[in-house]
Protein backbone atom coordinates (compact mmCIF):
# COMPACT_ATOMS: atom_id res chain seq x y z
CA UNK A 1 0.00 0.00 0.00
CA UNK A 2 1.48 3.25 -0.97
CA UNK A 3 1.93 5.72 2.26
CA UNK A 4 2.52 9.62 1.85
CA UNK A 5 5.03 10.21 3.57
CA UNK A 6 4.80 14.25 3.04
CA UNK A 7 5.20 16.55 5.51
CA UNK A 8 1.44 18.06 5.63
CA UNK A 9 2.17 19.86 9.44
CA UNK A 10 0.89 22.89 7.91
CA UNK A 11 -2.02 21.89 6.26
CA UNK A 12 -5.98 22.80 7.14
CA UNK A 13 -8.33 20.13 8.11
CA UNK A 14 -10.68 19.49 5.73
CA UNK A 15 -12.80 16.47 6.29
CA UNK A 16 -15.45 15.86 3.45
CA UNK A 17 -18.27 13.85 4.64
CA UNK A 18 -18.39 10.22 2.71
CA UNK A 19 -22.24 8.92 2.09
CA UNK A 20 -23.20 11.08 4.76
CA UNK A 21 -21.06 9.91 7.37
CA UNK A 22 -19.04 12.16 9.65
CA UNK A 23 -15.49 11.63 9.50
CA UNK A 24 -14.95 13.22 12.75
CA UNK A 25 -16.90 10.33 14.82
CA UNK A 26 -15.94 7.17 12.26
CA UNK A 27 -12.40 8.12 13.54
CA UNK A 28 -13.44 8.54 17.14
CA UNK A 29 -14.89 4.93 16.85
CA UNK A 30 -11.91 3.77 14.81
CA UNK A 31 -9.29 4.65 17.44
CA UNK A 32 -11.87 3.14 20.18
CA UNK A 33 -11.79 -0.18 18.34
CA UNK A 34 -8.53 -0.33 18.44
CA UNK A 35 -7.52 0.57 21.69
CA UNK A 36 -9.72 -2.31 22.78
CA UNK A 37 -8.65 -4.45 20.19
CA UNK A 38 -5.13 -3.95 20.98
CA UNK A 39 -4.71 -3.29 24.53
CA UNK A 40 -4.42 0.29 25.87
CA UNK A 41 -0.52 0.01 26.50
CA UNK A 42 -0.16 -1.17 22.08
CA UNK A 43 -2.64 1.75 21.48
CA UNK A 44 -1.02 4.60 24.25
CA UNK A 45 2.23 3.69 22.40
CA UNK A 46 1.64 3.81 19.01
CA UNK A 47 -2.11 5.12 18.10
CA UNK A 48 -2.65 7.97 20.78
CA UNK A 49 -0.92 10.41 18.62
CA UNK A 50 -1.99 9.19 15.47
CA UNK A 51 -4.60 11.84 14.01
CA UNK A 52 -7.04 12.34 10.90
CA UNK A 53 -6.40 15.43 8.26
CA UNK A 54 -9.01 14.05 6.26
CA UNK A 55 -10.72 11.69 4.17
CA UNK A 56 -11.05 12.94 0.37
CA UNK A 57 -12.36 10.39 -1.52
CA UNK A 58 -11.22 6.90 -1.07
CA UNK A 59 -8.63 7.94 0.83
CA UNK A 60 -8.24 8.90 4.71
CA UNK A 61 -4.87 10.76 5.20
CA UNK A 62 -3.65 10.58 8.78
CA UNK A 63 -0.83 12.23 10.46
CA UNK A 64 1.75 11.63 13.44
CA UNK A 65 4.41 13.59 14.81
CA UNK A 66 7.68 11.77 14.29
CA UNK A 67 8.96 9.84 11.04
CA UNK A 68 9.76 6.98 13.88
CA UNK A 69 5.85 6.14 14.06
CA UNK A 70 5.27 6.37 10.45
CA UNK A 71 7.78 3.73 9.92
CA UNK A 72 6.43 1.40 12.56
CA UNK A 73 2.69 1.99 11.90
CA UNK A 74 3.52 1.13 8.78
CA UNK A 75 5.37 -1.59 8.75
CA UNK A 76 3.17 -3.27 11.38
CA UNK A 77 -0.10 -1.96 11.58
CA UNK A 78 -1.30 -0.04 8.36
CA UNK A 79 -3.75 -3.15 7.49
CA UNK A 80 -5.35 -3.11 10.27
CA UNK A 81 -6.02 0.28 10.51
CA UNK A 82 -7.30 0.31 6.91
CA UNK A 83 -9.79 -2.38 7.83
CA UNK A 84 -11.05 -0.74 11.11
CA UNK A 85 -11.74 2.11 9.32
CA UNK A 86 -13.35 0.30 5.68
CA UNK A 87 -15.76 -1.15 8.62
CA UNK A 88 -16.79 2.48 9.60
CA UNK A 89 -16.67 4.42 6.57
CA UNK A 90 -17.12 1.48 3.73
CA UNK A 91 -15.53 3.92 0.69
CA UNK A 92 -12.29 4.18 2.28
CA UNK A 93 -9.86 1.70 0.20
CA UNK A 94 -6.11 3.64 1.56
CA UNK A 95 -4.57 4.76 4.42
CA UNK A 96 -1.86 7.52 4.13
CA UNK A 97 -0.17 8.12 6.76
CA UNK A 98 2.00 11.20 6.48
CA UNK A 99 4.44 13.52 9.51
CA UNK A 100 3.10 16.62 10.49
CA UNK A 101 5.32 19.47 11.28
CA UNK A 102 6.06 20.55 14.77
CA UNK A 103 3.92 23.34 15.39
CA UNK A 104 0.70 21.78 13.72
CA UNK A 105 1.02 19.26 16.05
CA UNK A 106 -0.34 20.71 19.15
CA UNK A 107 -2.16 24.13 18.24
CA UNK A 108 -1.42 25.67 21.71
CA UNK A 109 -3.05 28.75 23.09
CA UNK A 110 -3.44 26.82 26.54
CA UNK A 111 -1.59 24.72 28.92
CA UNK A 112 -3.44 22.17 27.99
CA UNK A 113 -2.77 21.75 24.69
CA UNK A 114 1.15 20.69 24.96
CA UNK A 115 0.48 18.04 26.82
CA UNK A 116 1.56 14.99 24.64
CA UNK A 117 -1.06 11.28 25.17
CA UNK A 118 0.34 9.06 27.36
CA UNK A 119 2.60 6.45 26.01
CA UNK A 120 2.86 2.94 27.37
CA UNK A 121 6.81 2.36 27.76
CA UNK A 122 6.32 -1.44 26.60
CA UNK A 123 7.86 -1.36 23.19
CA UNK A 124 10.21 1.28 23.57
CA UNK A 125 11.60 -1.00 26.23
CA UNK A 126 12.54 -3.37 23.29
CA UNK A 127 15.53 -0.64 23.04
CA UNK A 128 17.23 -2.14 26.07
CA UNK A 129 18.87 -4.98 23.62
CA UNK A 130 20.97 -1.82 22.48
CA UNK A 131 24.56 -3.10 23.15
CA UNK A 132 23.57 -6.68 21.94
CA UNK A 133 23.39 -6.17 18.36
CA UNK A 134 19.81 -5.07 18.08
CA UNK A 135 18.84 -3.21 14.79
CA UNK A 136 17.29 0.28 15.74
CA UNK A 137 14.12 1.28 13.42
CA UNK A 138 15.38 2.59 10.16
CA UNK A 139 15.10 6.49 9.38
CA UNK A 140 16.53 9.45 7.65
CA UNK A 141 19.07 10.81 9.57
CA UNK A 142 17.31 14.41 10.32
CA UNK A 143 15.02 12.23 13.14
CA UNK A 144 18.87 11.49 14.99
CA UNK A 145 17.87 13.41 18.06
CA UNK A 146 20.68 15.52 19.50
CA UNK A 147 22.04 17.30 16.36
CA UNK A 148 25.14 19.37 16.84
CA UNK A 149 24.19 22.52 15.04
CA UNK A 150 23.64 26.25 15.24
CA UNK A 151 21.47 28.46 15.29
CA UNK A 152 21.74 32.27 14.55
CA UNK A 153 25.55 31.71 15.41
CA UNK A 154 24.54 30.80 19.33
CA UNK A 155 26.34 28.03 19.06
CA UNK A 156 22.78 25.87 20.35
CA UNK A 157 22.13 22.74 20.10
CA UNK A 158 19.34 20.82 18.68
CA UNK A 159 17.19 17.79 20.09
CA UNK A 160 13.87 17.65 19.52
CA UNK A 161 12.20 20.63 18.37
CA UNK A 162 10.48 22.89 20.19
CA UNK A 163 7.03 23.93 19.27
CA UNK A 164 7.23 27.99 18.84
CA UNK A 165 3.72 28.28 20.18
CA UNK A 166 3.99 26.76 23.48
CA UNK A 167 6.05 29.63 25.02
CA UNK A 168 5.22 31.58 28.61
CA UNK A 169 2.82 33.88 27.00
CA UNK A 170 0.37 31.37 25.76
CA UNK A 171 0.53 29.54 29.05
CA UNK A 172 -2.44 30.17 31.12
CA UNK A 173 -1.90 30.39 34.89
CA UNK A 174 -4.11 29.23 38.20
CA UNK A 175 -3.84 27.98 41.52
CA UNK A 176 -2.66 24.64 40.17
CA UNK A 177 0.07 24.93 37.80
CA UNK A 178 1.11 28.61 39.57
CA UNK A 179 4.47 27.18 41.69
CA UNK A 180 5.39 25.14 38.44
CA UNK A 181 5.33 27.80 36.08
CA UNK A 182 7.19 30.74 38.78
CA UNK A 183 9.79 27.90 39.16
CA UNK A 184 9.67 27.63 35.29
CA UNK A 185 10.28 31.17 34.72
CA UNK A 186 13.10 31.18 37.02
CA UNK A 187 15.13 28.46 35.69
CA UNK A 188 14.58 29.63 32.32
CA UNK A 189 15.76 33.31 32.81
CA UNK A 190 18.51 33.16 35.48
CA UNK A 191 21.50 35.01 34.39
CA UNK A 192 23.52 34.09 37.41
CA UNK A 193 26.57 31.79 38.00
CA UNK A 194 25.64 28.12 37.78
CA UNK A 195 22.05 26.71 38.19
CA UNK A 196 19.19 27.73 40.18
CA UNK A 197 16.65 24.25 41.30
CA UNK A 198 18.84 21.47 39.58
CA UNK A 199 17.25 19.27 38.90
CA UNK A 200 13.94 21.02 38.65
CA UNK A 201 11.42 18.32 38.74
CA UNK A 202 8.01 18.62 37.44
CA UNK A 203 5.29 16.18 37.40
CA UNK A 204 1.42 15.67 36.56
CA UNK A 205 -0.88 13.78 34.86
CA UNK A 206 -2.13 13.86 31.85
CA UNK A 207 -3.07 17.34 29.25
CA UNK A 208 -1.95 19.59 32.29
CA UNK A 209 0.42 21.37 31.08
CA UNK A 210 3.88 20.12 31.80
CA UNK A 211 5.24 20.04 28.35
CA UNK A 212 3.92 23.21 27.29
CA UNK A 213 5.70 24.37 30.32
CA UNK A 214 8.87 22.50 29.44
CA UNK A 215 9.00 24.08 25.49
CA UNK A 216 8.08 27.78 27.25
CA UNK A 217 11.59 27.02 29.38
CA UNK A 218 13.35 25.93 26.64
CA UNK A 219 12.42 29.16 24.57
CA UNK A 220 13.57 31.68 27.20
CA UNK A 221 16.36 30.13 27.76
CA UNK A 222 17.49 29.73 24.31
CA UNK A 223 16.24 33.49 23.77
CA UNK A 224 19.00 34.56 26.41
CA UNK A 225 21.55 32.98 24.76
CA UNK A 226 21.64 29.97 26.73
CA UNK A 227 22.64 25.89 24.66
CA UNK A 228 19.64 23.99 24.82
CA UNK A 229 18.57 20.31 24.18
CA UNK A 230 14.94 19.30 24.53
CA UNK A 231 14.23 15.57 24.73
CA UNK A 232 11.42 13.03 25.22
CA UNK A 233 12.48 9.78 26.38
CA UNK A 234 11.80 8.38 23.53
CA UNK A 235 14.12 10.41 21.26
CA UNK A 236 17.09 10.10 24.06
CA UNK A 237 17.21 5.73 24.32
CA UNK A 238 16.62 6.33 19.83
CA UNK A 239 19.54 8.78 20.14
CA UNK A 240 21.67 6.91 22.12
CA UNK A 241 20.73 3.57 20.41
CA UNK A 242 21.56 4.81 17.04
CA UNK A 243 24.91 6.24 18.52
CA UNK A 244 25.89 2.61 19.55
CA UNK A 245 24.79 1.24 16.16
CA UNK A 246 26.78 3.51 14.20
CA UNK A 247 29.80 3.87 17.00
CA UNK A 248 29.27 7.53 17.67
CA UNK A 249 28.44 7.17 21.04
CA UNK A 250 31.14 9.38 22.50
CA UNK A 251 30.20 12.12 19.78
CA UNK A 252 26.94 11.67 21.64
CA UNK A 253 27.54 12.02 24.77
CA UNK A 254 30.03 14.83 24.33
CA UNK A 255 27.34 16.65 22.45
CA UNK A 256 25.08 16.38 25.40
CA UNK A 257 26.90 17.52 27.92
CA UNK A 258 28.06 20.34 26.08
CA UNK A 259 25.22 22.49 27.19
CA UNK A 260 23.84 24.82 29.53
CA UNK A 261 20.06 23.27 30.26
CA UNK A 262 18.77 20.01 29.42
CA UNK A 263 14.99 19.44 29.09
CA UNK A 264 13.86 15.82 29.31
CA UNK A 265 10.25 14.71 29.00
CA UNK A 266 8.60 11.57 30.12
CA UNK A 267 11.36 10.24 31.74
CA UNK A 268 9.13 7.20 33.27
CA UNK A 269 9.63 5.81 29.54
CA UNK A 270 13.49 5.18 30.08
CA UNK A 271 14.14 1.91 29.78
CA UNK A 272 16.96 -0.45 29.22
CA UNK A 273 20.05 -0.69 32.13
CA UNK A 274 22.37 0.17 29.62
CA UNK A 275 20.36 3.24 28.32
CA UNK A 276 19.78 3.90 31.81
CA UNK A 277 23.04 3.91 33.16
CA UNK A 278 24.30 6.88 30.67
CA UNK A 279 20.66 8.69 31.17
CA UNK A 280 22.18 8.86 35.17
CA UNK A 281 25.89 9.58 33.92
CA UNK A 282 24.50 12.57 32.01
CA UNK A 283 22.11 13.66 34.37
CA UNK A 284 25.22 13.78 37.19
CA UNK A 285 27.74 14.99 34.83
CA UNK A 286 25.60 18.09 34.08
CA UNK A 287 24.34 18.77 37.80
CA UNK A 288 28.43 18.68 39.12
CA UNK A 289 29.00 20.78 36.21
CA UNK A 290 26.29 23.23 37.52
CA UNK A 291 24.28 22.82 34.30
CA UNK A 292 20.71 22.84 34.25
CA UNK A 293 18.22 19.75 34.37
CA UNK A 294 14.41 20.12 34.03
CA UNK A 295 12.65 16.68 33.86
CA UNK A 296 9.04 15.63 33.36
CA UNK A 297 7.19 13.20 34.27
CA UNK A 298 3.80 11.72 34.87
CA UNK A 299 4.77 11.00 38.52
CA UNK A 300 6.99 11.41 41.60
CA UNK A 301 10.43 10.80 40.85
CA UNK A 302 10.24 8.13 44.10
CA UNK A 303 7.62 6.45 42.30
CA UNK A 304 10.33 5.76 39.12
CA UNK A 305 10.47 1.63 39.77
CA UNK A 306 12.12 1.48 36.11
CA UNK A 307 14.86 3.54 37.47
CA UNK A 308 18.03 2.75 39.50
CA UNK A 309 17.70 4.07 42.99
CA UNK A 310 20.28 6.38 42.64
CA UNK A 311 18.82 7.66 39.61
CA UNK A 312 15.63 8.71 41.69
CA UNK A 313 17.67 9.71 44.37
CA UNK A 314 19.28 12.50 42.32
CA UNK A 315 16.56 13.27 40.17
CA UNK A 316 14.78 14.18 43.99
CA UNK A 317 17.56 16.05 45.03
CA UNK A 318 16.53 19.15 43.22
CA UNK A 319 13.03 20.95 43.36
CA UNK A 320 10.13 18.65 42.77
CA UNK A 321 6.85 20.19 41.89
CA UNK A 322 3.42 18.72 41.07
CA UNK A 323 1.11 20.36 39.04
CA UNK A 324 -2.66 19.53 40.20
CA UNK A 325 -6.11 19.10 38.28
CA UNK A 326 -7.49 22.05 36.57
CA UNK A 327 -10.16 24.06 38.77
CA UNK A 328 -12.95 25.35 36.80
CA UNK A 329 -11.34 28.35 36.75
CA UNK A 330 -8.39 27.69 34.98
CA UNK A 331 -10.86 25.16 32.53
CA UNK A 332 -12.43 28.42 31.63
CA UNK A 333 -9.23 30.42 31.11
CA UNK A 334 -8.23 27.94 28.99
CA UNK A 335 -10.39 27.15 26.71
CA UNK A 336 -11.19 30.72 26.39
CA UNK A 337 -7.64 31.31 25.30
CA UNK A 338 -8.50 28.10 22.85
CA UNK A 339 -11.45 29.63 21.22
CA UNK A 340 -9.76 32.77 20.85
CA UNK A 341 -6.85 31.74 18.77
CA UNK A 342 -9.24 29.30 16.55
CA UNK A 343 -11.23 31.99 16.14
CA UNK A 344 -8.31 34.20 14.21
CA UNK A 345 -8.29 31.78 11.47
CA UNK A 346 -11.91 30.83 11.39
CA UNK A 347 -13.23 34.15 12.23
CA UNK A 348 -16.90 32.62 10.99
CA UNK A 349 -16.64 30.71 14.11
CA UNK A 350 -18.67 31.18 17.44
CA UNK A 351 -19.54 29.48 20.46
CA UNK A 352 -21.98 31.64 22.79
CA UNK A 353 -20.88 32.00 26.64
CA UNK A 354 -23.64 29.86 27.81
CA UNK A 355 -22.14 27.02 25.81
CA UNK A 356 -18.63 27.67 26.46
CA UNK A 357 -19.43 27.79 30.55
CA UNK A 358 -21.01 23.96 29.76
CA UNK A 359 -17.99 22.89 28.16
CA UNK A 360 -15.59 24.30 31.20
CA UNK A 361 -17.57 22.82 33.60
CA UNK A 362 -18.70 19.24 31.71
CA UNK A 363 -14.87 18.45 30.80
CA UNK A 364 -13.24 18.01 33.86
CA UNK A 365 -10.47 15.31 33.35
CA UNK A 366 -7.61 18.31 31.48
CA UNK A 367 -6.81 20.32 29.15
CA UNK A 368 -6.13 17.97 26.23
CA UNK A 369 -9.97 17.35 26.24
CA UNK A 370 -10.86 20.55 26.16
CA UNK A 371 -8.71 21.13 23.23
CA UNK A 372 -10.37 18.02 21.61
CA UNK A 373 -14.06 19.76 22.46
CA UNK A 374 -12.94 22.79 20.64
CA UNK A 375 -11.71 21.08 17.39
CA UNK A 376 -15.22 19.10 17.65
CA UNK A 377 -17.07 21.68 18.15
CA UNK A 378 -15.10 23.41 15.01
CA UNK A 379 -15.38 20.47 12.83
CA UNK A 380 -19.15 20.71 13.37
CA UNK A 381 -18.91 24.58 12.49
CA UNK A 382 -16.99 24.01 9.20
CA UNK A 383 -18.61 20.94 7.64
CA UNK A 384 -22.25 21.48 8.44
CA UNK A 385 -22.30 25.36 8.11
CA UNK A 386 -24.69 25.62 11.34
CA UNK A 387 -24.18 27.48 14.48
CA UNK A 388 -23.10 25.87 17.54
CA UNK A 389 -25.79 25.00 19.96
CA UNK A 390 -25.86 23.64 22.80
CA UNK A 391 -27.39 20.20 21.67
CA UNK A 392 -24.51 20.18 19.19
CA UNK A 393 -21.89 20.68 21.93
CA UNK A 394 -23.20 17.92 24.06
CA UNK A 395 -23.23 15.31 21.26
CA UNK A 396 -19.86 16.71 19.88
CA UNK A 397 -17.98 16.11 23.59
CA UNK A 398 -20.30 13.26 24.84
CA UNK A 399 -17.46 11.00 25.39
CA UNK A 400 -15.95 13.40 26.69
CA UNK A 401 -17.11 13.88 29.64
CA UNK A 402 -16.56 11.30 32.76
CA UNK A 403 -19.33 8.58 33.15
CA UNK A 404 -21.35 9.60 36.55
CA UNK A 405 -23.78 8.26 38.73
CA UNK A 406 -26.99 10.37 38.13
CA UNK A 407 -27.59 13.53 40.98
CA UNK A 408 -30.21 13.51 43.17
CA UNK A 409 -31.39 16.47 42.77
CA UNK A 410 -33.57 18.77 45.35
CA UNK A 411 -36.45 21.14 44.17
CA UNK A 412 -34.87 23.26 47.02
CA UNK A 413 -31.26 23.14 45.07
CA UNK A 414 -33.47 24.19 41.93
CA UNK A 415 -34.94 27.20 43.38
CA UNK A 416 -31.64 28.75 44.78
CA UNK A 417 -29.96 27.90 41.19
CA UNK A 418 -32.64 29.84 39.51
CA UNK A 419 -32.97 32.58 41.66
CA UNK A 420 -28.96 33.33 41.69
CA UNK A 421 -29.21 32.80 38.23
CA UNK A 422 -31.84 35.62 37.49
CA UNK A 423 -30.88 37.85 40.29
CA UNK A 424 -33.96 36.79 42.47
CA UNK A 425 -33.96 35.75 46.15
CA UNK A 426 -35.73 32.06 46.54
CA UNK A 427 -38.23 34.01 48.59
CA UNK A 428 -39.32 35.88 45.85
CA UNK A 429 -39.43 32.75 43.77
CA UNK A 430 -42.01 31.49 47.04
CA UNK A 431 -43.97 34.46 47.14
CA UNK A 432 -47.08 35.73 45.83
CA UNK A 433 -45.26 38.26 44.08
CA UNK A 434 -45.92 38.68 40.34
CA UNK A 435 -43.91 41.00 38.60
CA UNK A 436 -42.17 39.54 35.09
CA UNK A 437 -38.88 39.82 36.94
CA UNK A 438 -40.31 36.86 39.18
CA UNK A 439 -42.51 34.78 37.30
CA UNK A 440 -40.18 33.90 34.30
CA UNK A 441 -37.37 32.72 37.00
CA UNK A 442 -40.34 31.17 39.37
CA UNK A 443 -41.99 29.43 35.93
CA UNK A 444 -38.51 28.42 34.65
CA UNK A 445 -37.77 26.95 38.61
CA UNK A 446 -41.01 24.95 38.60
CA UNK A 447 -40.61 23.44 34.95
CA UNK A 448 -36.83 22.03 36.19
CA UNK A 449 -38.41 20.39 39.18
CA UNK A 450 -40.76 19.08 37.04
CA UNK A 451 -38.12 17.67 34.51
CA UNK A 452 -35.14 17.12 37.04
CA UNK A 453 -37.50 15.29 39.85
CA UNK A 454 -39.60 12.03 40.66
CA UNK A 455 -41.82 14.76 42.44
CA UNK A 456 -45.40 14.90 41.80
CA UNK A 457 -47.23 18.26 40.26
CA UNK A 458 -48.82 18.63 43.69
CA UNK A 459 -46.00 18.06 45.76
CA UNK A 460 -43.73 20.69 43.82
CA UNK A 461 -46.78 23.49 44.05
CA UNK A 462 -46.51 22.55 48.23
CA UNK A 463 -42.72 23.53 47.63
CA UNK A 464 -43.31 26.80 45.35
CA UNK A 465 -45.41 28.15 48.64
CA UNK A 466 -48.18 25.96 48.83
CA UNK A 467 -49.30 26.66 45.11
CA UNK A 468 -51.99 24.51 43.13
CA UNK A 469 -50.90 21.76 40.68
CA UNK A 470 -52.92 23.31 38.07
CA UNK A 471 -50.60 26.46 38.59
CA UNK A 472 -47.29 24.45 37.89
CA UNK A 473 -48.85 22.79 35.00
CA UNK A 474 -49.46 25.48 33.27
CA UNK A 475 -46.00 27.09 34.26
CA UNK A 476 -44.88 24.00 32.72
CA UNK A 477 -46.45 23.61 29.69
CA UNK A 478 -45.61 27.58 29.05
CA UNK A 479 -41.68 27.08 29.22
CA UNK A 480 -42.03 23.87 27.50
CA UNK A 481 -43.69 25.95 24.56
CA UNK A 482 -40.86 29.24 25.16
CA UNK A 483 -38.03 27.16 24.60
CA UNK A 484 -38.82 25.41 21.40
CA UNK A 485 -39.31 29.00 20.42
CA UNK A 486 -36.57 31.27 22.02
CA UNK A 487 -33.54 29.58 21.33
CA UNK A 488 -31.74 32.09 23.71
CA UNK A 489 -34.30 31.04 26.74
CA UNK A 490 -33.15 26.92 25.28
CA UNK A 491 -30.02 27.89 26.27
CA UNK A 492 -30.49 29.07 29.26
CA UNK A 493 -32.61 26.03 30.68
CA UNK A 494 -30.41 23.40 29.30
CA UNK A 495 -27.34 24.92 30.78
CA UNK A 496 -29.25 25.55 34.25
CA UNK A 497 -29.88 21.73 33.90
CA UNK A 498 -26.41 20.92 33.24
CA UNK A 499 -25.78 22.88 36.19
CA UNK A 500 -27.63 21.23 38.45
CA UNK A 501 -26.88 18.16 37.11
CA UNK A 502 -23.26 18.23 37.58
Amino acid sequence: MHVDGSVSGNAETGMSGVSGTDPVAAWARVKRRLRAELGEDVFASWFARLELLEVSGATARLTVPTRFLKSWIESHYIDRVLNTFRSEVEEVSRIDVSVRGPAAARPAATASAAQKPAMAPSPLARLQAAGSGMQAPSDSESDVPVSARAEGGSGDLNGAPLDNRLTFTSFVVGRSNALAHAAGERVARHDGQGALYNPLYLHAGVGLGKTHLLHAIGHAARDSGRRVIYLTADRFMYGFVNALKTQNALAFKERLRAIDLLILDDVQFIQGKSIQAEFGHTINALIDAGRQVVVASDRPPTELEALEERVRSRLAGGLVVEIGTLDEQLRTSILSARLAAVQVSHPSFEVSPTVATYVARAITANGRDLEGAVNRLLAHATLTGAAVTMETAEAAIRDLVKNREPKRIKIEDIQKLVASRYNVSRSDILSERRTAAVVKPRQIAMYLSKVLTLRSLPEIGRRFGGRDHTTVLHAVRKIDKLIGEDNVLNDEVELLKRMLQD
